[in-house]
């Protein structure tokens, strides 16, 4: 028998699958014989039969091991030849096919003969042209390997049974290796547990990759080492979305109407075509129509997604909530991507939101969705997601700048950065000539829509910090959590619900509620021991950040404000006007209106006024620590308790700052705080409502 044939150089299962080309090896293949002087050329299409005698068996069980297939080897069924032949394959480094048969179980001598060969045996056959429909071009695995083993059927005193009647194990390609060979799709394989299993997790909206590690950690084996391949994940999932279109969007109607029952805050609306088809259809939930009351100044309507298993577009409106986290708005599934229904997707989502537009909102570079916007919101501010912009650079930029594409990603982060119209439009035109880019058609697009997303043309309108890096991440990956594992298109909706449900956003929130026993004061202002009652952690430590920096600037009145700049600057500096009577402040730098935190700058100068607390307009509600409808952690007792003492203290410190400013407001004060207090112990103490807050407390 010929020995086994296997390269030295191991190669990755998928290059291997997809690189090989046709061997010029094919040919004839050699059937091997019991005895090795009788041996003639056959091919796999050769029909002859080739029975050995019974002497030659015994010969050949004699005198080869039972692990290789050998000539007059007997099996009970031709299923059993295949499994005996898998294995081997296995352990050799590939995986085998049937071929072809002879006969036909019920007809004369029913099924005689049949082959089984290498998966890569065969020529994959050209297909022909279709101009109507397009050719995936995929490179074929097959290269006319003539490894094989045929099977004859024999009947010994009546009773039938299989033999080895040809055997060839000598190939025209690369075997693989053992730990490569099990990714091979005959032995990859997803039992029936583990579907369901895939199927539970799909519906919660993990990725394919985060179910892969949860698996292997169940299952206790390595990395990679799962029976089945992430590929085989998605295709199984791509399996079940294989439906009806029309079936699914009628289920889709029922789930939504089944929740509009049990719900009757949740909102949806749809269109049909000509042919009553559903033609577009969004939805928003009870919670985030609560959250964007607070927190829909500024929103990001992304449009970059499809769902897969209906190739619909998709567009999510998202936000930011008081504790920087991202906040679901709605949803809304298209047919097409045209001006049409981008206007009816826009006036869906104002009647989910009782007509009140978004100051600002955010969308990918597309043409039709800036001029339905123009149309149906025409108050609100449009800007382009600056995080979509950047992720196109390297398809842009790379091959054509070389070497010097970080200096220019540098050079182009500075400038959109910087404050003045004026600085950015000079610095881009040096960022031109320096990197000689006056005929990239790329370059000339974003100078061309420069107002809609660099920052020296936005920053007099509200953005609630979303144009920075960690927030683009944070809300790409939160729409990404949803998007990962898509199921039936009717349990899409269902999927939503579960992501945007705020009990992960509720455990983080608490713990920041906690962390505020630890926030250290750092500039012992009364401003900003007044701000740490008032705003949520998150909006306070941006705030501390700037009271930090106002300690290094100097202010200097002018004629009609303040001059503000860092102490070591002797020009220069930030124009800030201040009307203390009316409690309005403003500075030219435009970050209060951009973020909803005021500047350093206002800051100092508030400081330098005798001003002890920040004015009430300037510790915006969408940053405060007040408890929200949509915020389900402030909804239980202990934290309703919490919020409400932290907004007392709030009052209080309030009324002391105002009443001390006259004898009179003092004396009315004290007067009104006395009868307050004797009314308030006068109030019995609910010994239950005290057990049930220490039984909270103690389950945080």
């Amino acid at each position: 028998m010929k020995p086994l044939v296997r390269f030295s150089d191991p190669v990755c299962t998928e290059q291997y699958l997809d690189k090989f080309i046709m061997s010029e090896e094919a040919g004839q293949m050699m059937v091997l014989y019991g005895d090795s002087s009788d041996q003639r050329s056959l091919s796999l299409d050769d029909t002859s039969s080739t029975e050995e005698s019974p002497d030659q068996t015994r010969l050949s069980l004699e005198t080869t091991n039972d692990a290789v297939p050998y000539i007059g080897q007997r099996f009970p069924t031709h299923d059993a030849a295949y499994e005996f032949y898998a294995e081997f394959a296995r352990g050799c480094g590939f995986s085998i096919r049937r071929h072809r048969t002879e006969g036909k179980d019920g007809v004369g001598k029913g099924l005689t003969r049949r082959y089984f060969v290498c998966h890569r045996a065969g020529n994959t056959p050209v297909k022909a042209a279709n101009d109507n429909k397009p050719q995936r071009n995929r490179k074929s695995s097959r290269c006319g390997c003539q490894a094989y083993m045929r099977i004859s059927k024999t009947t010994d005193l009546g009773v039938p049974e299989w033999r080895v009647t040809g055997f060839m194990n000598h190939h025209n390609h690369e075997l693989l290796e053992p730990n490569q060979v099990r990714f091979l799709p005959a032995y990859r394989s997803i039992s029936n547990s583990d579907k369901s299993r895939i199927l539970m997790f799909a519906k919660t909206g993990i990725s394919v990759q985060q179910m892969m590690r949860l698996m292997e950690l169940e299952k206790g084996v390595e990395p990679g080492f799962l029976p089945f391949t992430e590929k085989d994940v998605r295709n199984l999932l791509q399996s079940f979305r294989k439906v009806d279109p029309e079936d699914e969007s009628i289920d889709l109607l029922r789930m939504c109407r089944s929740i509009k029952e049990k719900d009757p805050n949740f909102k949806y609306d749809f269109s049909l075509d000509s042919n009553n088809r559903l033609e577009n259809i969004a939805w928003s939930y009870a919670s985030s129509i609560q959250s964007y009351d607070v927190f829909g100044d500024a929103v990001v309507f992304d449009t970059t997604h499809r769902l897969t298993a209906f190739d619909m577009p998709l567009g999510i409106w998202v936000g930011v909530n008081n504790y920087g986290m991202p906040c679901f708005f709605g949803c809304v599934l298209l047919r097409e991507e045209t001006l049409r229904s981008y206007s009816w997707s826009l006036k869906a989502f104002l009647a989910f939101m009782n007509g009140k537009a978004p100051q600002t909102v955010l969308t990918d570079q597309n043409m039709c969705l800036k001029e339905a916007i123009n149309l149906e919101m025409p108050s609100t501010k449009h800007a382009l997601c600056i995080w979509l912009i950047v992720s196109k650079f390297p398809s842009w930029f790379n091959a054509v700048l070389g070497v010097r594409y970080n200096d220019w990603k540098a050079e182009f982060h500075r400038l959109y950065n910087l404050e003045s119209v004026e600085d950015f439009e000079l610095g881009w035109r040096d960022m031109v000539n320096s990197f000689g880019l006056h005929t990239n058609r790329h370059i000339a697009s974003l100078f061309a829509l420069r107002s809609l997303w660099a920052l020296p043309y936005l920053r007099s309108h509200v953005f609630a910090g979303m144009t920075t890096a960690g927030h683009s991440k944070s809300i790409n990956a939160f729409i990404q959590r949803f998007l990962s594992a898509q199921t039936r298109l009717a349990h899409f909706v269902e999927q939503v619900a579960v992501t945007v449900d705020f009990k992960d956003q509720a455990g983080e929130q608490q713990t920041m509620q906690q962390n505020l026993q630890n926030i250290c004061l750092k500039t012992g202002a009364p401003m900003e021991a007044h701000a740490a009652t008032v705003l949520t952690p998150f909006a306070f430590s941006k705030l501390q950040e700037q009271l930090v920096l106002a300690a290094h600037y100097a202010s200097f009145q002018t004629e009609d404000g303040f001059l503000v700049r860092h102490h070591t600057k002797l020009e220069g500096g930030r124009k800030v006007y201040w009307v203390p009577r009316e409690g309005i402040i403003s500075c030219s730098c435009h970050q209060f209106e951009f973020s909803g935190i005021l500047c350093r700058h206002a800051l100092r100068v508030l400081s330098t006024g005798n001003c002890f607390q920040i004015p009430d307009r300037y510790l915006p509600h969408r940053w405060r620590r007040i408890s929200t409808p949509s915020t389900k952690s402030l909804q239980n007792t202990h934290n309703d308790h919490t919020e409400r003492v932290q907004l007392l203290q709030s009052m209080v410190s309030t009324l002391v700052t105002e009443s001390a400013k006259s004898r009179e407001r003092l004396e009315i004060a004290t007067e009104n705080v006395s009868i307050l207090l004797s009314r308030i112990r006068e109030q019995p103490i609910c010994s239950q409502g005290v057990r049930e807050l220490s039984s909270n407390q103690r389950n945080i």
